[in-house]
């Protein structure tokens, strides 16, 4: 892209640039990604980026934010039951990494502080509160619910698009020697489908489900089973 002519102002700001930036890397990855090459492609100097975001790190952290941001944009009204707001979240949290794949890693690997990822920890945690449940059960179900997505999504989004499949049919598991490995032989039929929604949605719910066994042992065996928990429509 063309440098602008002197004198002919930016126009820049931190949303901008982090468009930008995510645009950037969307196309050629995070490894060519840098400051100067975003520089380019918005036809400025580069300090005239670091008036408005200091340094890489924190333009990283800008591209993190602005795809965290579609997964409120894509879920106009969240649910009050904690489980439904943990399901919303997730599938929305997976639609984004699939739009996204070259960006992802940048979420699952730096920790997450913008406003918009606390607001939807606030989210859920308050909405656990609510359903009177321990507190800590409720400071470890972030953990246990962004530690499951993250290593999953990673797991599928680095995979050969041969082995990870469609996003929404997943791929064939390997065929397994039932000489050699009969247990995962007879298991092959019913791991099918890597990668895909069924997948995704069987392993989210074995999640959920533990982390609402958690809060019941908690409360003293109190409360409904997980399973009991009717899943509404994403």
């Amino acid at each position: 892209m063309a440098k602008r002519t002197q004198g002919k102002p930016a126009g820049l700001s931190r949303e901008r640039i982090a468009a930008a930036a995510a645009d950037l890397v969307d196309r050629q990855g995070l490894e060519s990604f840098g400051v100067r090459r975003l520089a380019a492609e918005l036809g400025v100097d580069p300090m005239s980026i670091y008036n408005h975001i200091k340094g890489k790190a924190a333009l990283l952290d800008a591209v993190s934010e602005a795809v965290l941001t579609e997964v409120s944009a894509t879920t106009p009204q969240w649910p009050d039951d904690w489980m439904d707001i943990a399901r919303a979240m997730a599938y929305r949290y997976r639609d984004m990494a699939i739009r996204h794949p070259r960006i992802f890693p940048l979420l699952a690997t730096r920790a997450q502080t913008s406003a918009v990822a606390l607001e939807a920890l606030e989210r859920l945690t308050a909405a656990m509160r609510r359903a009177g449940i321990a507190d800590q059960t409720i400071a470890d179900a972030p953990m246990t619910l962004f530690g499951f997505l993250n290593g999953y999504l990673l797991a599928i989004l680095s995979a050969d698009p041969d082995v990870s499949g469609d996003p929404a049919t997943g791929a064939a598991q390997p065929a397994f020697d039932p000489a050699v490995y009969p247990t995962l032989a007879a298991l092959a039929p019913l791991q099918a489908g890597f990668g895909g929604e069924a997948e995704f949605e069987r392993t989210l719910e074995t999640v959920l489900a533990g982390i609402a066994e958690g809060a019941t042992r908690a409360q003293g065996g109190q409360g409904p089973p997980a399973a009991a928990v009717v899943r509404p429509p994403r």
